[in-house]
């Protein structure tokens, strides 16, 4: 077990071979199918703009150049042509409810591989990578750049932020984190979430409304069988410091309770994801991270619907 409790850089720089096996490019069709994106004549998704003619039956509205129209007297629509690079912006939430794991890994680790799994898939696709990785009192910006410099830059800092400790869950600390998303990531860039969202708050949701006006956006949820299933019948002490409480599993009715809020919380950033058109997908420390990516990746809105 102690190889799933740290981040060791040469580790997740190891990863690299295993990231040979995914491909973001495949993405790039999956989002165009999905919400209008690097394929179509569509603003902010990875397009950069070419040319403006004048609007034609079935053009998206949302590209009409409103000056150009105004001063010929009838619509004309912006077309745009896919960037031959892309910002692949990661947010990696190493919060301390984080520093936990019954199977594999704990779900820090689980981020940050996952993390570097799709880091050195993107450097491969000739992609820039950045992001930001949010600790338990601090967070770090990665401007995105080119090759492994980037990358590089988030995988130390998750190395260097990681829990090394349980502590205690704080509603809405990841909203510092996500608003700092939304105001970095330049329009047309892929935001890839690692995290549980244990730690979301009020705010979250518009944040994360600001990154798919103009991005494509990626939520992906992470989770431990343990909050899924209790353990065993019997009396068990849970909690960190202070706070312990005596949970006993033999109860049907705290089997119940227990199951229902790992769903509930699981529904709720699921249906958070669809109202603003972000692709979900869920991954337990257990699974084998290379074929999680790409099912999750493959697949529509978490729903199991393939594109």
């Amino acid at each position: 077990m102690s190889e799933g409790t740290t981040l060791e850089l040469n580790q997740l720089i190891r990863l690299r071979a295993a990231a040979r096996g995914l491909e973001l490019g495949a993405r790039r069709r999956v989002l165009s199918a999905q919400a209008g994106g690097y394929l179509s004549v569509y603003h902010g998704r990875g397009m950069e703009f070419d040319e403006v003619r004048a609007y034609q039956a079935g053009d998206d509205a949302r590209t009409i150049d409103w000056r150009v129209t105004a001063r010929r007297g009838h619509p004309h629509t912006k077309l745009f042509r896919e960037e031959r690079e892309r910002p692949v912006m990661f947010l990696v939430d190493l919060h301390p409810g984080m520093y936990f794991g019954s199977r594999v890994q704990f779900k820090s680790v689980l981020a940050g591989r996952l993390s570097a799994l799709l880091g050195w898939a993107a450097v491969r696709a000739g992609d820039r990578v950045g992001g930001i990785v949010q600790g338990e009192n601090r967070h770090r910006e990665i401007q995105p750049a080119a090759r492994e410099a980037g990358l590089l830059q988030v995988l130390r800092s998750m190395v260097q932020l990681q829990p090394t400790k349980p502590g205690q869950i704080i509603a809405g600390r990841m909203d510092r984190a996500l608003s700092c998303m939304a105001r970095m990531a330049l329009p047309g860039s892929l935001i890839i979430i690692f995290s549980d969202f244990r730690e979301s708050g009020e705010a979250a949701e518009k944040h994360l409304s600001v990154m798919a006006q103009h991005n494509d956006v990626i939520a992906a949820f992470l989770y431990d069988p343990l909050e899924t299933t209790p353990p065993p019948s019997g009396i068990y002490r849970m909690g960190i410091n202070r706070q312990r409480v005596s949970v006993d599993t033999s109860q049907a009715a705290t089997v119940a309770q227990w199951q229902d809020r790992f769903l509930q919380h699981r529904e709720t950033i699921r249906n958070l994801c669809l109202r603003h058109s972000i692709h979900f997908m869920e991954i337990a420390t257990q699974d084998a991270m290379v074929k999680a990516l790409r099912t999750g990746l493959s697949r529509h809105g978490g729903h199991g619907k393939k594109l």
